[in-house]
């Protein structure tokens, strides 16, 4: 049937694919429910539309493995071609550091020892799984935080993606450790591989900024991104963080006038670096768009909800939830008060939570009741933050109309304790 698909057939589905993704993010917008759990929706229903039909549905794992891994890039990507480095935002960077290192750590560890209970698995195999089901998902936060105000967008900004590289340098450090029994030479070697990284990446990205603002022609950004995959491919084939590369090269190419200063700055046009940065962050984003799509259309594809019927399962799950909530509530009540009901929810696991569970060894595989307990982790997880999104889109709306009223009335000056007694009746 599927090898019967005409180039045209193909066509028809990839337009149509990206014309509904478009449409998904104009209702999120104007809903609060994330693209993305709608692009698991669609998966889903595709899925079980062709298995109802009787139709043979060919393998998509491998096209949605590398999917992901150049999602997973272009988000990071995206995200520090966002990220500023002022001297003002200094405290916020610092803190929202420190949540994702905490919330992902305590997170991690009592999971892991809940799974060293109820299914027996030795705490560093556990950690494993664990830590994938305690990493922010960036690829839905981000698309999702428009209507926060800009200190809370800036926050989840920053606090995502350091989600992101805490996790996944944990994770490729403990399965190193898994296969060695030299714990403590391994933990060196991870370090050292770190800080090597770091101090590559920080002149690769020099070199490829001054570069590039030489080339002339309209194809040089499609070019830089081919050789930030490049990098990161070959990085990985060292057992190096790529994903630090990434990350640092969007940070110094969006903040370039912070690292490059006294004579560097000189050896820079400025005028064709804003050029680059501006383009750059749009081909980012598009091209981001797409890839999201697919992959998570692909994933919502792959997934059985009949591994979901099962109470060891749900158990399992709603435990690893509880522990997620309660680590956050605490972590965030620790750094930034009590304002936090918005971000408490905002906890989604995705794109990367999925990309390393299926890194794992086969040999270290708990079976496919643990891809059960993924998925339901995902889908509540998800549903939850739907629910908060949507609540939070409602007082804002009922303040806009309360302050339209106010205005209507007369009264030129809206009391902010008016618009604060409204947020909390809505509560």
């Amino acid at each position: 049937m599927f090898e019967a698909l005409s180039t045209y057939h193909l066509i028809i589905i990839f337009s149509i694919t990206i014309i509904i993704s478009y449409f998904f993010n104009l209702y999120a917008k104007k809903s609060g429910v994330p693209a993305v759990l709608m692009l698991i929706g669609l998966g889903i229903s595709i899925n079980y539309a062709l298995r109802f039909s009787g139709v043979a549905k060919p393998d998509l794992f491998p096209i949605l493995e590398v999917l992901g891994v150049v999602g997973l890039i272009l988000i990071v990507l995206e995200a520090a071609l966002d990220l500023q480095l002022l001297k003002e935002k200094i405290g916020l960077i610092i803190k929202s550091l420190l949540v994702a290192l905490i919330g992902l750590s305590a997170t991690a560890y009592l999971a892991a020892l809940v799974l060293d209970f109820l299914m027996e698995v030795e705490v560093l195999n556990a950690l494993l799984y664990t830590i994938p089901l305690s990493i922010l998902s960036s690829a839905i936060i981000l698309p999702s935080i428009g209507d926060l105000n800009e200190d809370k967008r800036e926050f989840m900004i920053y606090e995502s993606t350091f989600s992101d590289i805490i996790g996944i340098i944990g994770f490729y450090s403990v399965l190193t450790m898994v296969g060695s029994k030299a714990g403590d030479s391994v933990s060196g070697e991870v370090f050292g591989d770190l800080a090597l990284t770091v101090i590559m990446s920080i002149i690769i990205s020099y070199i490829l900024i001054y570069v590039f603002q030489n080339i002339k022609g309209h194809v040089k950004l499609f070019l830089l991104i081919a050789i930030l995959l490049l990098l990161y491919a070959i990085g990985k084939m060292f057992h190096l963080s790529s994903l630090i590369i990434i990350l640092i090269f969007g940070v110094i190419l969006n903040n370039y006038k912070v690292f490059f200063r006294g004579g560097l700055l000189s050896l820079l046009n400025t005028k064709k670096v804003d050029e680059v940065l501006g383009d750059m962050k749009v081909i980012t984003a598009e091209t981001a768009f797409v890839v999201r799509t697919f992959f998570f259309i692909i994933f919502g594809w792959s997934v059985y909800l009949g591994s979901l019927i099962s109470f060891k399962v749900i158990g399992i799950g709603l435990i690893i939830l509880a522990i997620i909530y309660a680590i956050r509530a605490i972590v965030l009540f620790l750094f930034n008060g009590k304002d936090i009901v918005t971000q408490l929810f905002l906890a989604p696991r995705g794109l990367i939570t999925i990309l390393l569970f299926f890194a794992i060894p086969e040999e270290l595989s708990l079976g496919e009741e643990f891809r059960g307990v993924l998925l339901f982790v995902i889908l509540i997880s998800c549903l939850i933050m739907t629910w908060s999104m949507i609540s939070n889109k409602h007082k804002l709306t009922q303040i806009k109309e309360f302050e339209e009223d106010e205005f209507l009335n007369g009264d030129d000056e809206i009391n902010d304790d008016d618009s604060a007694d409204i947020m909390i009746g809505q509560s």
